[in-house]
């Protein structure tokens, strides 16, 4: 991936966490790599990325992702044990991670980028992303302002904070609690085309 030959194509990096608590398989990187397999379309290249639930692989990490593919979207994608749809967030917090990660760390100052802003709202239409998706498939999607000051919110404020007017974050639920994984991928994939078209 991210060879010469692709140096002109429009870059989409999708991310979905690894293992944590009782969900031994992440519902988030089993349906990025269903998308995977869907792909976007022909003049887009999907870039996919497993992160580990661990607040300093992920300040390390998403930068560099950021700097390798320049992308158009950076999209993360994340498991909530309470969500039943599609979910879209549409903003992530600064500060209140004082949930441990897998490795049994969080945050010194419990706090994301010291000095930034305690919100950061993404500049992309989530309203319109979730009309989008009910409109073309069996999935039901909403929007949230709250993801949750674990590693979803904290992965999402990293993005925000380098470029906000091309990130977002997803909720997905529990795989087949009700939707299947590539259900589940369906829908990322819709949200996403939907977002290309705002750019």
């Amino acid at each position: 991936m991210g060879d010469l030959s692709t140096e002109k194509q429009t870059h989409v990096v999708v991310t979905g966490f690894g293992p944590f608590g009782n969900h031994n398989i992440n519902a988030s990187w089993v349906a990025v790599q269903e998308l995977e397999k869907l792909g976007l379309s022909s003049d887009v290249q999907l870039i996919t990325r497993e992160i580990p639930v661990e607040y300093d692989t992920v300040k390390s990490i998403v930068p560099k992702l950021w700097q390798q593919y320049k992308p158009k979207l950076m999209i993360h994608v994340g498991v909530s044990g309470i969500a039943k749809e599609l979910t879209l967030e549409q903003q992530a917090h600064n500060d209140g991670y004082d949930k441990y990660d897998v490795r049994w760390q969080c945050p010194p100052s419990k706090c994301c980028v010291e000095g930034a802003p305690d919100t950061i709202v993404s500049k992309l239409d989530m309203v319109r992303v979730r009309d989008a998706v009910r409109s073309s498939i069996g999935i039901d999607c909403i929007v949230s302002h709250d993801p949750g000051r674990y590693l979803c919110d904290f992965i999402y404020y990293t993005s925000l904070n380098i470029d906000n007017k091309c990130t977002c974050f997803i909720h997905v639920p529990p795989l087949h609690k009700p939707y299947s994984a590539k259900q589940l991928a369906d829908g990322i994939r819709v949200a996403i085309l939907a977002m290309l078209e705002q750019l």
